[in-house]
C-alpha cells in the first residue's frame, strides 16, 4: 500500500497493491495500522455507499463541530472527479482544495480529516462511491458550499448543464 501526502496537509491518497492474474484480482483497500502512521489514529464507526449516475454532483458537504468527519472514499464502480476544501480556521491552506480522479481503474483512495468539505461528480455512466467515517452523520450540523464558489475555482471537469445537482445544493450558499 503507498500513501502519499497531498498538497494540503491532512490529505492522503491512498494507492493499494492489486494482485492481477486470469481469475481477476485481489487487494488490500485498507489497513488501519498501515493508514494510522500516517493519518494518527482513526477509529471508523460507519461505511456509507452511493449509487450516481453520470452528472450527479454532490456538495460541498461538510458536518460542523462537534460532528466534523474524517472520510476514507473509494469508487467501487466507475468514475468520479473528487474534491475536498480546507475550511478549518486558521489553517494556511484555508479555502483551498484538492481534486483527484478517483475510480474502479486507478483504485486510487482518499483520506479527508475533519475540517474539510467534501464533494463530487461522476464522469462514468454510473458510480458507486464507499466511505467510511469516524463520526456519526447528524443532520443538525450539516453544512454545505456551492460546488461552483467563484472563490474556490474548483476546475469541474463538467460543464453546469451537465450536472444533476440536489435543490439543497442547487440553493447552497458560496464559500466566502
Amino acid at each position: 500500500m503507498k500513501i502519499e501526502e497531498s498538497n494540503i496537509k491532512g490529505i492522503w491518497i491512498i494507492t493499494p497493491r492489486v494482485f492481477e492474474d486470469n481469475r481477476g484480482y485481489f487487494m488490500e483497500s485498507y489497513l488501519k495500522d498501515v493508514v494510522a502512521e500516517k493519518t494518527g489514529p482513526i477509529d471508523f464507526i460507519q461505511e456509507n455507499e452511493s449509487m450516481s449516475h453520470y452528472g450527479v454532483t454532490r456538495g460541498l458537504h461538510f458536518q460542523k463541530e462537534p460532528y466534523a468527519q474524517s472520510k476514507f472514499i473509494r469508487v467501487v464502480v466507475g468514475e468520479i472527479f473528487d474534491v475536498a476544501v480546507d475550511i478549518r480556521e486558521g489553517s494556511p491552506t484555508y479555502g483551498r482544495f484538492f481534486a483527484i480522479h478517483l475510480s474502479d481503474t486507478n483504485k486510487k483512495q482518499l483520506f479527508i480529516p475533519k475540517g474539510f468539505a467534501h464533494g463530487f461528480c461522476v464522469l462514468s455512466p454510473k458510480a458507486i462511491v464507499q466511505y467510511k467515517t469516524d463520526i456519526l452523520y447528524n443532520p443538525a450540523s450539516e453544512g454545505v458550499f456551492r460546488y461552483n464558489s467563484p472563490s474556490l475555482g474548483i476546475p469541474w471537469p463538467l460543464s453546469s448543464q451537465e450536472m444533476v445537482l440536489s435543490e439543497k445544493d442547487k440553493k447552497a450558499p458560496f464559500f466566502t
